[in-house]
């Protein structure tokens, strides 16, 4: 805990450039928020496809987000809300560019209230989780700096995510959907579940040398318990690896976000949670 402070200064370097970014950036939210239509062809063979819907959509007055690839000869249109018939005219149109018939694999269309509606519950979800989090921390260890210092850290974790996938977002055009916002309440969980351990340890420690100094029973607690946060974690983070080289490109960012909440989470319950407790209580000797 002597080095409580370095701790904070590596989570500001992680934190304020994704601060910096949300300001002036923010998130970039996908069709499932804004609005819109996803479109996914499948084509026989290998051939200039993409040039050929970028030329299909700009003749046929639709707009479009983007165009990528979503697998072996698959691409994956993004559009602003179209009617089945538009998505007919594009295929058609499309076919007789190429030569040859693609197959629809997906048509999804939300539209701008639905995606409204769909922000709204996710910002009311991850409040009632916060809250719901803090109360439990609050009453299990009856004191209320555990419950505050616990939601610090979730919020440490949720910045580092959301700071992260709003640079993404800048430089390399990745969008958060639902999956994201999933990933983000999973992410609070197991925040909190490694911090409780800790915290837990703390308390007993406390029950068992009452005359020990709070800092010296938090580096206890932190030894005890370092290697079995690190060694858990690692097994979900080489999951999370497998599953984002080895699936799909429709998960591939829900997990890169459930990998980087993983890897802050594991970080910030002994580094920042645990000091965080350690500054509250050197503030509440000073007061007394």
């Amino acid at each position: 805990m002597r080095y409580k402070w370095l701790y904070f200064l590596i989570s500001a370097i992680v934190i304020v450039p994704g601060v910096f970014s949300l300001v002036r950036w923010g998130l970039k939210p996908s069709i499932d928020f804004t609005g819109g239509t996803i479109l996914e062809l499948q084509f026989p063979s290998k051939n200039n496809a993409q040039d050929a819907i970028k030329e299909t959509l700009k003749e046929l007055n639709i707009d479009y987000s983007s165009i990528q690839s979503s697998g072996e000869n698959r691409l994956l249109i993004r559009t602003k809300p179209i009617s089945r018939e538009d998505a007919a005219s594009i295929i058609g149109t499309v076919a007789v560019k190429v030569g040859e018939k693609p197959v629809e694999l997906r048509f999804d269309s939300v539209g701008p209230t639905l995606g409204k509606e769909l922000i709204r519950k996710t910002i009311i979800g991850i409040l009632l989780a916060s809250s719901f989090i803090l109360l439990y921390v609050w009453k299990q260890f009856k004191e209320p700096m555990f419950g505050v210092c616990a939601i610090l850290a979730m919020f440490h974790d949720s910045l580092v995510l959301l700071g992260s996938f709003s640079l993404l977002g800048h430089f390399a055009g990745v969008e958060i959907d639902t999956l994201y916002a999933t990933a983000v309440l999973t992410i609070l969980s197991f925040s909190v579940h490694d911090t409780v351990v800790v915290y837990d340890r703390i308390r007993e420690s406390q029950k068992k040398f009452p005359g020990v100094f709070f800092e010296d029973l938090a580096d206890k607690a932190v030894t005890e318990t370092l290697s079995r946060s690190v060694n858990n974690s690692l097994t979900i983070i080489f999951m999370l690896i497998a599953l984002y080289l080895m699936g799909g490109s429709t998960i591939k960012w829900f997990v890169f976000a459930l990998l980087i909440g993983t890897i802050s989470g594991t970080y910030s319950s002994t580094f920042t949670a645990v000091p965080l407790l350690v500054v509250w209580e050197e503030i509440k000797n000073r007061k007394r």
